[in-house]
């Protein structure tokens, strides 16, 4: 017996027709693919232009590079003291276990993770979203009749949905917004002004800071024994002889923007590691690798040697 699927109250056409469509719709909500949802208007072009542009980091005033390659004559101690580090942090971040031990060509790495940051693409607030969900109608098969198509109409009448359902996705909630805990190096961070300078030591000025010249900071003329004094406080971070040029040198690093450098002392009376306090007495006057009883004094702001006469009271000297 010949199977036929009919419609009531319409030709063999309309039949066929009712076959396709209802096979095309059978074939996909049975595909379980939906269309992507595409974001529009000012909330797409705000992301858009958000992952352009990115949030610039205040380290952007920053030059130092992320990564220094030795060079012939570079020491580790000379690499700190040039980007204005402690020599112990690069070591423990390279790797290094002889500070004395580097290589050239090898690359020292300046800054933790700084190069594999990304920063963050700004959070977009998703709007909702409806989604029509229809019953697909079913198909059936039935012997060709009148009481097959009074049947067709019944199961049809049974499947029909009494109204659209509508799902609703609730919009996703904004994420809090977190404080900026970002370490800013910049002079921008308040602490430059936090820090008061005093003269190192009492004496003539004989050497002024030139940079056309080469002139890296100050020297003052003194007596042997002379004391040398902490101009700010912070942490001892390089005490030794290992800088050609300077003799006994003693290094404190201030904050993280700031080193202050004491060279051709005659006795070193601090060791890596302490802190100091302004006014403190960390050496005595000499003339270690100079010409003369004299301090060579500098001021470096992320390592770049700058003009002490601008953080000293000199005039009082």
């Amino acid at each position: 017996m010949n199977i036929k699927t009919f419609y009531p109250g319409t030709g063999t056409n309309r039949i066929f027709a009712l076959l396709l469509i209802t096979t095309v719709l059978a074939g996909c909500s049975s595909s379980g693919h939906r269309a992507p949802v595409t974001e529009r208007g000012d909330a797409a072009r705000k992301k858009a232009t958000a992952v352009a542009t990115g949030k610039k980091s205040s380290r952007d005033k920053d030059w130092r590079p992320e990564v220094h390659v030795v060079q012939k004559g570079d020491t580790l101690y000379s690499i700190a003291f040039n980007y204005g580090f402690d020599y112990h942090e690069l070591a423990e971040l390279n790797g290094i276990k002889d500070p004395k031990v580097i290589s050239i060509g090898q690359e020292i790495h300046l800054f933790p993770g700084r190069a594999k940051t990304a920063t963050p693409a700004a959070p977009v607030e998703a709007k909702p979203i409806e989604i029509l969900l229809k019953d697909q109608p079913k198909l059936v098969k039935y012997p060709y009749s009148e009481a097959a198509m009074a049947q067709i109409d019944k199961v049809q009448e049974q499947t029909q949905p009494e109204a659209t359902t509508v799902a609703k996705v609730e919009s996703i909630p904004k994420p809090e917004a977190k404080p900026d805990t970002a370490t800013d190096d910049s002079a921008d961070d308040g602490e430059e002004a936090a820090l008061e300078w005093g003269l190192p030591t009492q004496g003539k000025l004989i050497g002024q800071f030139s940079e056309s010249a080469n002139r890296k900071g100050i020297d003052i003329a003194g007596k042997l024994g002379q004391p040398v004094l902490a101009s700010a406080p912070g942490k001892v971070v390089y005490s030794g002889s290992g800088l050609r040029g300077y003799g006994k040198l003693i290094i404190i690093k201030h904050n993280k923007t700031y080193l202050s450098a004491y060279a051709h002392n005659d006795k070193v009376l601090v060791k890596e590691g302490q802190s100091v306090t302004r006014g403190q007495k960390i050496a005595e006057m000499g003339n270690t690798d100079a010409s003369q009883v004299e301090l060579h004094f500098e001021v470096r702001r992320f390592g770049k040697p700058v003009d002490p006469a601008k953080y000293l009271p000199l005039g009082k000297s």
